[in-house]
């Protein structure tokens, strides 16, 4: 018996023996494995170290003051409490006077010249009285407004200095979806905070924050007072101007918003040159293709935009673009959606020729287009509107199906499409679907040539229109005043 236990007592030490020496290049592998992933995490927080080095000079404090007038009264404070309300009755407080206030608000922004350039966001300085720009060495400089657009939420500001640090722009188009990210602001009046995260997503549209919108998300922390300041890639360079989060709570819920520095470039060339953004017009009413629309058009998935209108004499028409054309290319790039596609060309300047491809009763075409200025567009649509209202009717083209419908196959001009009660033409006893041949004696074909006439009768202020109601002509003289 005791021989037997000095066996087992012998193996159970050779076992022993045979683990541990097992055991020791085991543990060193893992001791090896841990050493090298720990040396990982330590580059990955070197190096955004020197990001935030290289990049946290050029990124500015900026303070904003607004004067706001607020009417008060000495009696206020009394005005609120009933018994005062009561003997003096619900106009108590009085008199009231104009009181001037100082608002005062902060933000973010970062240098993009040598000579003092700034990015920010619009609604940062918009309104300002007084903007103040403090750099990272303590310096402070009072700043001017070169330029804003309201629309893209984007503003340039200038300080007089030189000789500034100033970070890189990068390529927004080039980012992925789950790359590293730094955002860099003053939340909260904390300046110079840095945090971290990925990219979430891109191209968020219709989030409601800016009419043009093509947003980087992020997780990286962003707070009110981030607003204007970069975006920052893993390589130092700006990839987006921080513009807005989505809270419930008023403070990060980790959702921010970023607008792509590629869109920023566009606008802050024209910023510079001229102080505003003058759009690309294109002049065709859009929509999104539907799963069945795309199938009887025999598209591919997340493939074009539908043409559901073409604006008469826009640079639209006068390519040769109809309703029913599916665009799928705009300058070489890929029409994906509504949102894109109003941006390529809105991002594309005035007078830009540009290649437009569509897909036409399933067959490819190409057509060459030379894009209108958005503003004048606008304001030609605005006139027109002007004009209708003090007229007190609308008007659209004689169409030949419109002809046959009510009787006019052998007349030529325009046709009354509604009346606004009460209005001027409907107390001259101008209807629905009358035909207005002539205005100021001038015979008009079409709505172009009918607003031509019409707008020549504004300093007058006197339009004289010949109308056919299916029976007779007569002259009927409205006021445009």
């Amino acid at each position: 018996m005791p021989r037997f236990n000095i066996k087992i007592k012998f193996i159970l030490q050779y076992i022993l023996v045979g683990v541990i020496l097992w055991s020791i290049p085991v543990c060193a592998y893992a001791k090896t494995k841990l050493d090298e992933n720990i040396i990982i995490l330590q580059k990955t927080s070197k190096a955004f170290s020197e990001i935030a080095k290289k990049a946290i000079p050029a990124v500015v404090f900026i303070k904003v003051e607004k004067k706001v007038k607020v009417e008060t009264s000495p009696f206020d404070f009394f005005g609120q409490d009933p018994f005062f309300k009561h003997f003096f009755g619900p106009f108590f407080p009085f008199p009231r006077q104009p009181r001037e206030f100082k608002q005062r608000g902060v933000g973010s922004g970062f240098i993009i010249s040598r000579n003092g350039y700034i990015l920010t966001n619009n609604h940062v300085v918009q309104g300002a009285d007084k903007i103040t720009v403090r750099l990272h060495d303590g310096r402070e400089f009072k700043a001017k407004i070169i330029g804003t657009d309201p629309n893209t939420d984007v503003a340039l500001i200038k300080i007089n200095a030189d000789n500034l640090p100033i970070l890189p722009l990068g390529d927004s188009d080039k980012l992925e979806v789950g790359e590293w990210v730094m955002a860099i602001g003053n939340p909260f009046g904390l300046s110079y905070t840095l945090t971290v995260g990925v990219v979430s997503a891109k191209g968020r549209s219709n989030v409601g924050i800016t009419d043009y919108e093509d947003f980087i998300q992020t997780d990286a922390a962003i707070n009110p007072g981030n607003s204007g300041g970069p975006l920052i890639n893993i390589r130092g360079e700006a990839v987006g101007i921080n513009t807005a989060i989505f809270t419930k709570s008023g403070g990060y819920m980790g959702i921010g918003f970023a607008i792509p520095i590629n869109m920023v470039k566009a606008i802050e060339k024209q910023l510079i040159e001229k102080g505003e953004v003058t759009r690309g017009y294109l002049g065709v009413m859009i929509q999104e293709l539907t799963p069945d629309l795309r199938e009887s058009f025999g598209l591919k998935e997340n493939e074009g935009v539908l043409i559901s209108d073409v604006i008469e004499g826009s640079p639209a028409e006068k390519a040769g673009l109809k309703r029913g054309d599916v665009v799928i290319e705009f300058n070489g790039k890929k029409v994906t959606d509504v949102s894109q596609f109003r941006n390529l060309v809105a991002l594309t300047p005035p007078g830009t020729k540009s290649k437009i491809v569509v897909i036409r009763n399933g067959k490819r075409k190409e057509f060459e287009v030379i894009l209108g200025n958005l503003k004048k567009a606008t304001l030609i649509a605005a006139s027109k509107s002007k004009i209708l209202k003090k007229l007190g009717f609308s008007v659209q083209n004689l169409t030949k199906d419109l002809a046959e419908q009510f009787g006019y196959t052998k007349k030529k001009g325009v046709l009354i499409s509604q009346v606004i009660p009460g209005s001027p033409a409907y107390q001259a006893g101008i209807e629905p679907g009358m035909l207005i041949l002539e205005v100021n004696r001038i015979p008009v074909h079409n709505t172009k040539e009918f607003f031509k006439a019409v707008r020549k009768s504004q300093k007058s202020g006197k339009v004289l229109l010949l109308i056919y109601d299916g029976n007779y002509t007569r002259y009927v003289i409205l006021s445009i005043k």
